[in-house]
């Protein structure tokens, strides 16, 4: 009997957020596969619009295993992570030794084709793993908004740094994300549904 894919369903009991005041509670699972659509999204992005040539498919892989270890560590907020170099390097040694932990939990046969999808990745997928940390940066900041728009002030400071953030990364897909797509994760249900209506209106002219 092997555990992984029991292990990897209890991303869905790990909480995001820690130390922060949440209007709704966001689980780990949540978050990856909202990360996992938005890399695709950006992959996509990438190669229609900026002449690259990415694997969408791919992006959105690796984005649904990204945080998969802090099913072992639990999501150690931010400031504590980045308090000093040497918590930053023992947290990374945990890291490993949490991925390692899931790994052996997978039969010997398709170990190697999960270690990669739990590894920072090497040069040549280096395009991909950029891609994915704006994403993963993309849905905190939407997290952010959400709880914004609730009318918690609690993530106002996260949201001004995020969004500073992902602007200097200097991705020109990302760029088109922030424009084109992340205002309407402020909208109501009623306003999301009177937007595309409108839109088809305007086309249909």
């Amino acid at each position: 009997m092997f555990s992984f894919f029991a292990m990897l369903s209890r991303m869905k009991y790990i909480n995001r957020w820690g130390l922060m005041r949440n209007t709704r509670p966001e689980s780990l699972s949540e978050h990856s596969f909202e990360t996992a659509v938005i890399a695709h999204a950006l992959a996509l992005l990438r190669c229609r619009r900026f002449g690259g040539c990415v694997s969408p498919e791919r992006a959105a892989t690796l984005a649904l295993f990204h945080d998969a270890p802090e099913i072992i560590t639990g999501d150690l907020p931010t400031p504590v992570k980045y308090f000093s170099p040497s918590i930053r390097g023992e947290y990374a040694r945990v890291e490993e030794a949490a991925k390692e932990k899931l790994l052996s939990m997978l039969p010997e046969d398709l170990r190697g084709e999960y270690a990669p999808l739990l590894a920072e990745g090497g040069p040549e997928e280096a395009e991909l793993h950029a891609l994915l940390k704006a994403a993963d940066k993309l849905s905190a900041l939407i997290k952010c908004l959400q709880e914004r728009r609730a009318g918690n002030l609690e993530f106002l400071q996260a949201e001004k740094t995020l969004r500073r953030s992902v602007e200097d990364m200097h991705l020109p897909e990302v760029d088109v994300f922030l424009r084109e797509f992340l205002p309407a994760f402020c909208l109501t249900l009623d306003e999301l549904e009177g937007e595309q209506s409108g839109e088809k209106r305007e086309r249909e002219r």
